[in-house]
């Protein structure tokens, strides 16, 4: 009997790994294109508008909230990457026993995105994980979710690439719809050579009135 359940599993778990659903490009707006599972639902909440579909694995979320009409345009890089922080932190504050992993930065055609892990765990065993992109511009924020549980862990890869790299930006997005100055402040080598160029202005300086007293004492 349990040689039989074994080989059920076994069975279960290769149709799953085998079984694709097609996804299909969706515009969320003029801006941003996704592919999600035909199926899929769409609901406005006080403008916010949320996509969300099972997948053939998981379950796949897109939000796409307008940033408040006063929200000032992000001066510096340094600027979206707070945002981005901030983010990322107020997501894993929603859940409780939730923690944030392998946060790093990516790009989206020429945007910058953070992309992370949140893991949460009720209590009981069970542990869920939402692999999440973050993509922020002035007018709109973007949240991309892929949702799966721990039993899955192993067998979504291929999935989530391709429902992460279906993620397609309009061309007029450009990186000043994120922030909109590009510099970054005077590197170390910059700063080096400013300040001796100052020292050699101060010891020209003080050579030319060492001179000019020398020839007023002749």
């Amino acid at each position: 009997m349990k040689k039989i359940f074994l080989i059920s599993v076994t069975l279960i778990l290769a149709a799953i790994t085998g079984f694709s659903q097609e996804l299909k490009p969706v515009k969320i707006d003029s801006l941003v294109t996704v592919s999600l599972p035909p199926a899929y639902q769409k609901t406005d909440t006080l403008g916010q508008q949320v996509f969300s579909s099972n997948s053939s694995l998981g379950y796949v979320v897109v939000l796409r909230t307008p940033n408040a009409k006063n929200t000032a345009p992000l001066q510096k890089e340094r600027d979206l990457d707070n945002v981005l922080k901030e983010n990322v932190q107020n997501i894993q504050s929603e859940s409780s026993n939730a923690s944030a992993q392998y946060v790093r930065d990516t790009t989206i055609g020429k945007l910058k995105a953070k992309t992370f892990t949140l893991q949460t765990d009720n209590g009981q065993g069970d542990i869920q994980f939402r692999n999440i992109v973050l993509l922020y511009t002035n007018a709109t924020s973007y949240v991309f979710e892929y949702v799966y549980t721990n039993a899955r862990k192993e067998m979504v890869a291929k999935e989530y690439k391709s429902f992460v790299n279906s993620i397609k930006l309009s061309p007029e997005l450009q990186r000043n719809d994120q922030y909109l100055f590009n510099a970054k402040g005077m590197s170390v080598l910059q700063m080096g050579l400013i300040g001796a160029g100052g020292i050699f202005v101060i010891i020209a300086v003080g050579m030319y009135i060492q001179r000019r007293k020398r020839l007023e004492y002749e």
